[in-house]
């Protein structure tokens, strides 16, 4: 039998937090979120050689995404799900921009044009999700529990992939995959495992910092972590508004619009994981403002990242597996939060300490919260019984989301801007699902007969 203390919060959605336990708490979604900030500018600025600009990208992501998860925490004028929903760069977006600086850097545009091009692209791109936020009361019939339990899934187990990387050292590590670099993660794992097991609420609280502390100190003794010197990062990155101009294409903006679209998908699914565990209700006009007041957030992020040099943002599923983790819901942590990234953007000197944290450390503690989103998935997709309707909407969709993504190959015949947009499971499953879900025919419930009736058709 289960506890009967298992699924209670400790601390609930409007409940305030003292700071001390706010900040531990507050502390834990950095930590499993700061990684999945900073790798898309890393990943555009290296691709599209603007490695000059690369520590200023980082810097605005960070302060962007704290802006973002202030705004969303504190629900400002109907903007906000008042919730924790940490914004951060979207990586859905990652190939249709580095396909257009591609494009301008192919006509002979300076890192500058090529940045103005984007940033201006992702500005027009951002009104689409203020546009669909009008639109919730619509958007909820198509996006129905098994739809949407399908997406939140579908991300959970995209984000296992990251997480299992990260475990085996991470992309192009030379070890990848040794025996070290397994213990760490497998250590790590075993110690926020332990202490969130414990009944004492201090330990729930600090469980994924103490794991990612013990793996630290790990790897340090085992000589897989070396400090290195901060010499070169700048202390603190001053903030300008369309600092490399604006410019705008047709061309490049359409594949932006598209996937802007279909983040509105995932940001619903994210938003809907979030309230399950955060134990509000997923239906109803309650749950209906909290969906557009997110989406709208979502949109006013995007454009705050334009305007600050930033990449498009999202809510991200990371921290709905911390919630689980640490049983720590109040929005007023969700602030913290915001203004915890937005410090980290501010002063560089401090995510660049941060991001030598060893990939094995995170991917240890990450599993688990990306395994909680996978379960979140589930637990919406069965609030309702799957008849067979249902059961063929998820085995489609999981079956060729996650397929595509399996054997990205498939698609290889195709545009490559196809490839850039459906080679991922969320998408390609998210959009079949919703899709299928409009096509099939409900399902009409037998009419039973009178068993008298029923007897004379017997004989």
């Amino acid at each position: 039998m289960s506890h009967p203390e298992e699924n209670v919060l400790l601390y609930g959605l409007d409940e305030p937090v003292r700071p001390a336990p706010a900040f531990f708490a507050a502390l834990q979604h950095v930590l499993a979120s700061v990684v999945g900030i900073i790798t898309p500018p890393l990943i555009i600025g290296s691709v599209l050689g603007l490695q000059q600009w690369i520590p200023y990208l980082i810097s605005m992501s960070l302060l962007v995404s704290g802006m973002g998860t202030f705004l969303q925490a504190r629900r400002i004028a109907g903007i906000g799900a008042g919730m924790i929903c940490l914004q951060g760069t979207s990586f859905a977006f990652l190939g249709v921009i580095l396909s257009g600086g591609m494009m301008v850097k192919s006509r002979g545009g300076s890192p500058e044009d090529i940045m103005a091009m984007i940033f201006g692209c992702t500005l027009v791109a951002a009104l689409i999700p203020l546009l669909i936020s009008r639109c919730v009361q619509q958007l909820r019939r198509v996006l129905t529990p098994v739809v949407t339990g399908t997406v939140i899934t579908l991300i959970g187990i995209s984000l296992i992939k990251v997480s299992i990387t990260d475990w085996a050292g991470g992309h192009q590590a030379a070890n990848f995959g040794a025996p070290a670099n397994l213990a760490l993660g497998a250590l790590t794992l075993l110690v926020i495992i332990t202490l969130n097991r414990m009944r004492n609420r201090w330990a729930r609280l600090i469980a994924v910092i103490a794991g990612i502390a013990v793996g630290c100190v790990a790897a340090t003794l085992s000589g897989n972590l070396v400090l290195k010197p901060l010499t070169e990062t700048s202390w603190l990155a001053l903030p300008g508004f369309f600092r490399f101009g604006f410019a705008f294409d047709w061309t490049i903006f359409l594949p932006i619009a598209l996937v802007s679209v279909i983040s509105v998908i995932e940001a619903v699914g994210d938003l809907t994981a979030n309230c399950l565990l955060s134990q509000q209700p997923i239906s109803g006009p309650q749950f209906q403002r909290r969906l557009q007041g997110g989406i709208c957030a979502d949109g006013v992020s995007c454009v705050l990242a334009a305007m600050f040099s930033a990449f498009p943002n999202t809510t991200f599923a990371q921290n709905n597996g911390v919630i689980q983790m640490t049983g720590v819901a109040s929005r007023y942590v969700g602030m913290v939060i915001g203004a915890m990234l937005a410090l980290l953007g501010l002063f560089p000197v401090v995510g660049a300490l941060m991001q030598q944290i060893p990939p094995p450390v995170l991917g240890g503690a990450t599993l688990v919260m990306f395994g909680s989103v996978v379960a979140a998935g589930i637990r919406v997709m069965t609030q309702t019984p799957l008849g067979r309707r249902e059961m063929l909407i998820v085995a489609v969709s999981f079956g060729l989301g996650l397929g595509v993504e399996a054997v990205p190959d498939v698609l290889k015949q195709f545009p490559p801007l196809i490839g850039q947009i459906f080679g991922h499971a969320v998408t390609t499953g998210g959009v079949l699902a919703i899709l299928l879900n409009l096509v099939l025919p409900s399902e009409q419930p037998a009419v039973s007969l009178p068993q008298s009736e029923t007897l004379n058709k017997g004989l």
